[in-house]
């Protein structure tokens, strides 16, 4: 007698939803149910694009966690657990990512932005980029009296840095001398930007700089234009940031014009 194939129930869904698998040798035979070739092929391109590698050992392990879900997937149909309402509800909200995540994919394929639209983007985000950028390192104290203190002992040759070290209540950058790297104004309070902006390279301030943390002794190592990244190192990331500010919108139209009661 013919045994006869039937397909795996994991996969009845998908094929009654018009999903159709590769007419070829199955991966495995279970109780009479195939596993398609497609199974298989579908989880090797996943791991793939994980940095995984083909192998046969790779295959076998693949196909022995498809033999396994298949016989449990048999055992739970027999219990009659595919009429639970749970799991039909379940099921409908997997199918429903499913599909969210293939449009998504879709409309990244098919809707890349035009390389004059992302040479735009970048002028305009170029163009916010701060005019100059400051090297600076500072001596922050509680009291206005220890920062002309620190003033006074910087004017009678101790090295700044070994004064950040010794007095400074910062403990980011006490370590490193009073070391703030290189930032634009902004990125530091007003008052602490605005006193720093004014100074010349190598220049302390002349009074403590009062600002929320206490006082402060800034002294500026430098100051520079900013480069930034050139548009082909940004290229790739904003053809991915303005795809999906695109992809929001049309979604957002979408729901403007359904139905939802």
């Amino acid at each position: 007698m013919q045994t006869k194939i039937r397909f795996a129930p994991a996969l009845i869904a998908a094929l009654l939803a018009g999903a159709v698998f590769a007419a070829d040798k199955p991966v495995a035979v279970v109780n009479g149910v195939a596993i398609p070739q497609a199974q298989m092929d579908f989880i090797l391109k996943q791991l793939a694009e994980r940095g995984a590698k083909d192998s046969p050992e790779l295959r076998t392990k693949i196909r022995d966690d498809l033999v396994t879900k298949e016989v449990v997937a048999q055992e739970a149909l027999k219990k009659g657990l595919d009429k639970d309402a749970d799991v039909q509800l379940e099921t409908a909200m997997a199918k429903q990512n499913v599909l969210l995540k293939a449009y998504v994919a879709n409309y990244q394929k098919t809707n890349t932005i035009a390389e004059d639209v992302l040479k735009a983007e970048y002028e305009k985000l170029k163009g916010q980029m701060p005019s100059k950028e400051y090297h600076a390192r500072h001596i922050l104290v509680k009291t206005e009296k220890e920062a002309n203190d620190v003033i006074a002992a910087l004017k009678k040759g101790k090295k700044f840095e070994d004064l950040a070290k010794d007095k400074s209540e910062d403990p980011g950058s006490k370590g490193n001398g009073g070391d703030l790297g290189w930032a634009a104004p902004t990125n530091f309070v007003k008052e602490f930007g605005d006193a720093m902006s004014k100074l010349a390279k190598g220049e302390v301030t002349k009074a403590p700089v009062k600002t929320q943390f206490g006082y402060h002794v800034i002294k500026l190592e430098d100051s520079r234009t900013p480069q930034g990244p050139s548009f082909d190192e940004v290229k790739g990331n904003l053809q991915q940031q303005m795809q999906g500010q695109a992809l929001d919108k049309m979604i957002a139209d979408l729901k403007a014009k359904a139905k939802v009661e």
